[in-house]
């Protein structure tokens, strides 16, 4: 699953838009006070994590797109 793929799943899940932020595929506008995202990092790792009150917290790192984008969508359904 790659992140394009990840946004279709969690719309067919009926997971509502502003619970969740996908870097480079969907980013809510107004920025929500808080929500599940998935990043890309520097060194090529990937990190999903929840965003708090103005704070990122990652709750864990992945080796590839796919397993973070598997993580974030088992986090939301």
């Amino acid at each position: 699953m790659d992140r394009q793929q990840l946004r279709s799943a969690l719309r067919a899940a009926g997971v509502a838009d502003g619970h969740y932020r996908i870097e480079g595929v969907y980013e809510p506008a107004p920025t929500p006070p808080d929500f599940l995202y998935l990043c890309r990092t520097p060194d090529g790792a990937w990190e999903t994590g929840a965003y708090e009150r103005g704070c990122y917290e990652v709750i864990a790192r992945h080796p590839d797109e796919t397993t973070a984008c598997t993580h974030l969508l088992d986090l939301l359904t």
